[in-house]
């Protein structure tokens, strides 16, 4: 029989509902139809939910200061349970479990784990839960506060974090972070031009609601005559617009996009992806094997994103666009000597697949049929 398993996610910040659909996918290339994924935040309170995703990317883009002191003080508020707060949002969990009870439940929101939690002391019956952490190194203690059966870690840095909280080591699996299966599937395929052999770099700009410079950047990139350059302004027409025609009179190709889900695509035929270092962005540019320049962090989890850049020397720190300017020259110099160093450095770090492994892991701990995962959480029993 088909397993039944449900993704929960919430919308802030992109990085939880990119790493939800991926789960689905890697669910779905073992069972087809096999996953089901739900934000509850938004089914409990649509406009309330909504006005607080607002919220949260105002706060992130025009107060990051405050942003930063918010995320500290949860991090560290030890005797904070959102499970007290969140009584709509635990009805609704509870009457979705109860209608349609899933084999495991995999989250990409750390809250859920304080729910699941919560819905056990109260006599229901618990299912099997496997956090899966978005965040590298700057890790929300959220994450591990509420137990559950098995965390997925993007990379090692961040498993070190929950070991040295106290996690047992047999409740975590480094797996990577779940991107898209289109980067395996197109590994291969879908190449960039040579630097070696004198081949003109790809740029790829990746413009965020709330990215400082966007237009100044857009320009100095632009402005340059011996690169190709990408540029992904989103749902911004006015800018897309103003971009179209400062590339109008450009020598070398220029391609000015609105919104795209194209992105995967580009991250794969790009020298270099220069953005904010958001979760998806810069686990897809990992997965993708494609350095990045990060233009702008936002204080708390996306201090960890840069951190994991700049231990691993895969990537540089531009914050105006002078700076991404001379950052890409050093780069490209020499044929690309700098930039092949960091593209080397990626291959460490890239798990293309791990959307799939995930899904592999969780179904052979639950006894699903799946491709066996190498004795995965072996030391650790199925409870809380």
């Amino acid at each position: 029989m088909k397993p039944r398993i449900l993704i929960l996610t919430a919308g802030f910040g992109e990085g939880h509902n990119a790493a939800a659909r991926a789960l689905v996918e890697g669910f779905a290339a073992i069972h087809p139809g096999s996953a089901r994924l739900v934000d509850v935040f938004a089914l409990t309170s649509p406009r309330l939910n909504a006005w607080f995703r607002r919220a949260y990317l105002y706060a992130i883009n025009r107060h990051p200061r405050l942003w930063s002191w918010f995320y500290w003080c949860i991090d560290r508020a030890g005797f904070l349970n959102p499970a007290s707060w969140l009584r709509g949002e635990y009805r609704v969990l509870d009457r979705l479990l109860a209608a349609e009870p899933p084999d495991a439940i995999c989250s990409t929101f750390p809250v859920y784990a304080f729910l699941l939690e919560q819905r056990v002391r109260r006599g229901r019956k618990p299912i099997p839960h496997f956090n899966v952490v978005t965040d590298s190194i700057s890790i929300n203690s959220l994450w591990w506060r509420a137990g559950c059966d098995g965390w997925f870690l993007p990379n090692e840095d961040s498993a070190a974090v929950l070991r040295s909280a106290g996690i047992a080591a047999a409740r975590i699996q480094v797996s990577g972070f779940p991107v898209t299966l289109f980067f395996g599937a197109q590994a291969g395929h879908l190449t960039r031009p040579d630097l070696a052999a004198g081949a003109v770099p790809r740029i790829l700009y990746i413009i965020n609601s709330g990215t400082r410079y966007a237009e100044a950047t857009a320009r100095v990139l632009l402005e340059e005559p011996g690169w190709d350059v990408t540029c992904a302004v989103g749902r911004d027409e006015s800018l897309r617009q103003t971009l179209i025609g400062l590339a109008a009179g450009r020598s070398r190709p220029a391609e000015i996009l609105g919104w795209t889900d194209r992105i995967p695509e580009l991250l794969l035929t790009h020298h270099v992806v220069v953005s904010k270092a958001g979760g998806a962005t810069t686990q897809e540019a990992i997965a993708a094997g494609c350095p990045m320049i990060v233009n702008q962090v936002v204080p708390g989890q996306e201090e960890g994103n840069y951190e994991l850049l700049r231990r691993h020397g895969v990537g540089g720190l531009a914050e105006t666009p002078d700076a991404v300017r001379a950052q890409l020259h050093q780069a490209f110099a020499d044929r690309g000597a700098l930039w092949r160093r960091w593209e080397a450095g990626l291959l460490t770090l890239a798990r293309p697949d791990a959307a799939r492994a995930i899904a592999t892991a969780v179904l052979d701990r639950i006894g699903g049929p799946a491709t066996p995962a190498s004795g995965v959480f072996a030391a650790a029993p199925l409870d809380r």
